[in-house]
């Protein structure tokens, strides 16, 4: 993934998530993320009983945006993405749960219910490098 792209993820914590519920109404919620740049991930933490998460248990094909807000058009950014959610495997929820402690600390004292967020596709708008400039990334290549 371009390094513009990872930088802009790993400055931020906050990503609205965009599901589709079972009867295909749409849905979103915002949730703090811990960007996971080994494996262009998401990582997060939402109770089982939260309606996202009945959504994307159900189908786990989500998007996903991340914005700076500005009243400067100069200096806008932004990121939209689409991808799957899954549960972490026992062998990555260690790593999963550290990196995402390493960014929220307090959370540790909360129960963490982990999934990521495995990006297939992003598109990073940064008007600092010419208004409406785009960087595309597809896990496809």
């Amino acid at each position: 993934m371009d390094e513009r792209i990872e930088r802009f993820l790993t400055g931020h914590h906050v990503a609205t998530l965009a599901t589709v519920a079972p009867d295909g109404s749409p849905y979103c919620c915002n949730i703090f993320y811990a960007y996971d740049a080994d494996n262009c991930a998401l990582i997060f933490s939402s109770d089982t009983k939260t309606a996202h998460t009945g959504h994307f248990t159900a189908d786990d094909r989500v998007a996903a945006s991340v914005v700076l807000e500005s009243k400067a058009i100069g200096t806008l950014r932004g990121a939209q993405m689409t991808g799957r959610i899954v549960r972490p495997e026992a062998d990555e929820l260690d790593k999963a749960r550290r990196r995402y402690l390493k960014r929220f600390p307090y959370a540790a004292v909360m129960p963490l219910e982990l999934w990521i967020m495995r990006i297939d596709f992003v598109k990073h708008t940064d008007n600092r490098l010419g208004f409406g400039v785009k960087l595309k990334w597809s896990r496809e290549g």
